[in-house]
């Protein structure tokens, strides 16, 4: 008998492998945004919020720890772990796919309209991109550094580390203190982009 047949784990939401719903809000969410700006609508700032909470579920690692493939089958195997279930059925990294696309396609939309320049649609783009790029760093470099027979150092993460605190710092400061020095807008705009991708690559 296994000892995990009972768990909750073996009752996913809707009998869909685990995260699809999640995916379904995520791309519903996604879909809400990307029209509204593609059409020049007006975006409430919760949906902004809601996406970028959405985006940080589906570009951080799901499981903490790295295993190799054959000890995470036998663990799966065993019902030791869960097994992975890609959402909606879909082939692994699907949605990440589609999200991504999604702004692609958006940003090129508005370029030849040409309406990429109006101040929501930049605001929200590099937000975004900001964020996905911190992401997609991130991927590169666990591929890179999981090829590699050397442990790798710290080094960057630290240097990465004080940029970021350094620029939300001089931005921060004065919207804090309101010491008269408040930072032009595109300061504020570099300090949460860093902040964005910041997370993102973590």
């Amino acid at each position: 008998m296994n000892e995990f047949e009972n768990s909750p784990k073996t009752w996913p939401p809707l009998g869909l492998p685990t995260g699809s719903v999640r995916a379904l809000l995520t791309l519903i969410v996604v879909a809400v945004v990307v029209a509204r700006v593609a059409l020049g609508k007006s975006l409430d700032k919760l949906w902004i919020e809601t996406l970028l909470i959405a985006l940080a579920h589906y570009f951080t690692s799901r499981r903490f720890v790295s295993l190799p493939p054959n000890v995470m089958l036998r663990l799966e195997q065993e019902g030791v772990i869960a097994k992975e279930r890609h959402p909606l059925y879909l082939p692994k990294n699907s949605i990440r796919t589609i999200i991504i696309g999604s702004f692609v396609g958006l940003g090129i939309y508005l370029y030849r309209e040409p309406k990429l320049v109006t101040p929501e649609a930049i605001a929200l783009l590099s937000m975004v991109f900001a964020y996905l790029l911190g992401a997609i760093v991130r991927g590169v470099a666990s591929w890179f550094h999981r090829r590699r027979s050397q442990p790798i150092t710290g080094m960057w993460g630290d240097i990465k580390a004080l940029i970021v605190l350094g620029a939300i710092l001089v931005a921060a400061v004065p919207a804090v203190f309101d010491i008269g020095l408040q930072a032009p807008p595109l300061v504020d705009r570099i300090a949460l982009g860093l902040t964005l991708f910041y997370f993102g690559s973590r």
